[in-house]
């Protein structure tokens, strides 16, 4: 289990993509500098996607245009194709998330696209981030989705998610990550599909992993990915959104459970617990009749509890 793990911000792009109210411009950029500044190092702030699919998202480019004003931060993005891709390169965006969904019948539903248009757009993305001047260059995840299972296939046969890893980084993705989009994932499932994929792709092409809490799964899951070597976990504040895609895939794991629980284990994330709390507000203010999951949130830290923060303080002074 690595020391130190990259909390990846999903909620502004995966949880707000999922409900119908449209949380103002303003509102969102405040929610992204108040997670930044509690040490948040990556979030992924919107998607690329035609405004009238996701109304939700129509001002990503702004809002990618505020996130790059924030020192350290890895401003992500979700692009469906090379259209996508192109306009958040032009907004700056620093990574690119292409989700591949191994079931064909979810990728119609989601994108449109089977697997070969979307490894064709994918072959298309890496030449665009390969002309782009090297200090500038994004990089270029390919996700596969409903990795565990489909609502609507059921299991996928885990010689075509091989297959699609291994298209992925041949159409040139830096890394392949894996999605539980339908919330199927348990973790002698995760630690498998781990164990399968980077067999076919490599360790180092997959280190990060985004789960949902559906039926109650979510951090037992992070567990078993972390016990496996991944570094990389996806959350999202409060434990909002799922898949508008998938039908009863919500719930998202939840940002706050889970940094508390990497810190209780003493691992490493960067982030200010206290200060990450607070920003929960925000959220709660803006979005009153949306239901916000979490139990630390609710019960507090234990007494004695000394945050991650604080401990290196304490350190320090030391």
């Amino acid at each position: 289990m690595a020391p130190e793990i990259l909390v990846s911000e999903v909620g502004p792009r995966d949880g707000l993509q999922s409900i119908k109210n449209i949380l103002p411009t303003d509102v969102k950029k405040a929610w992204i500098a108040a997670e930044a500044a509690a040490g948040v190092r990556e979030i992924e702030v919107g998607s690329f996607v035609p405004a009238k699919l996701l109304p939700q998202l129509a001002d990503t480019a702004e809002i990618v245009a505020f996130a790059k004003t924030i020192p350290g931060l890895t401003v992500a993005v979700l692009v469906p194709n090379l259209r996508g891709a192109e306009a958040a390169i032009a907004a700056g965006a620093d990574k690119l998330t292409l989700p591949l969904s191994v079931s064909e019948t979810h990728s119609l539903a989601n994108l449109r696209r089977t697997h070969e248009q979307v490894i064709d757009e994918a072959r298309a993305i890496a030449k665009l981030v390969a002309a782009q001047p090297e200090d500038r260059r994004p990089h270029f995840e390919g996700s596969l989705s409903t990795v565990f299972g489909c609502t609507l296939e059921g299991a996928i046969p885990l010689a075509q998610i091989l297959r699609l890893a291994e298209a992925l980084m041949t159409a040139g993705c830096d890394e392949v990550g894996l999605s539980d989009t339908t919330g199927y994932a348990d973790p002698k499932a995760v630690k498998d599909m781990v164990r399968a994929v980077r067999g076919a792709v490599g360790d180092a092409a997959l280190t990060g992993i985004h789960l949902h809490n559906t039926r109650g799964l979510g951090l037992a899951n992070v567990l078993a990915g972390l016990d496996m070597g991944l570094t990389t976990v996806d959350a999202s504040l409060g434990g909002i959104g799922g898949c508008p895609f998938a039908p009863g895939a919500s719930g998202n794991i939840v940002t706050e459970d889970l940094v508390f629980m990497l810190q209780a284990m003493g691992l490493k994330t960067g982030i200010d617990l206290p200060r990450l709390l607070e920003v929960r507000k925000i959220i709660a203010g803006a979005l009153p009749d949306e239901p916000l999951y979490g139990f630390t949130p609710d019960a507090g830290l234990p007494l004695g509890f000394v945050p991650e923060i604080q401990t290196r303080s304490m350190e320090a002074a030391a």
